[in-house]
């Protein structure tokens, strides 16, 4: 029976933090996005429309996202700047726009988050966002 709780204790634990995540990134929704150079920063600076994938190269559902992401960059017109963010390498952008679980995606439009999305998001999805 205490192997039970024990793992009931767990499965809690997990949906908890899933839902946390997930909560903090609908926070975020309306607000102005962080200030941050770079190339990145002149688009969002110039209220270009900007898609943000954050992944990291050894995070299984990132190897999920990441061919639905290469189909927008290769699909979409010039309207939308999309970058691509390994997290292992430039932790700094991450931690400004507040991504803690990767995959995350953010859509930002007129220098506002318009959308931040934790996990697999379909190529609909994404592309409604846009």
């Amino acid at each position: 029976m205490f192997i039970f709780y024990i793992i009931a204790g767990v499965f809690l634990f997990f949906i908890l933090m899933n839902l946390s995540i997930v909560l903090r990134a609908k926070l975020r929704k309306g607000k102005s996005a962080p200030d941050i150079g770079g190339e990145i920063g002149k688009a969002i600076d110039k209220h270009e429309k900007v898609l943000l994938y954050f992944y990291s190269p050894t995070c299984s559902a990132c190897k999920v996202q990441t061919p639905i992401i290469d189909k927008l960059i290769g699909s979409i017109d010039n309207k939308v700047r999309i970058f691509k963010i390994d997290v292992s390498k430039d932790m700094d952008v991450a931690l400004k726009f507040g991504v803690i679980g990767t995959p995350s995606t953010v859509v930002i439009e007129n220098g506002k988050i318009k959308e931040f999305f934790v996990g697999v998001k379909s190529e609909n999805i994404l592309r409604r966002s846009l």
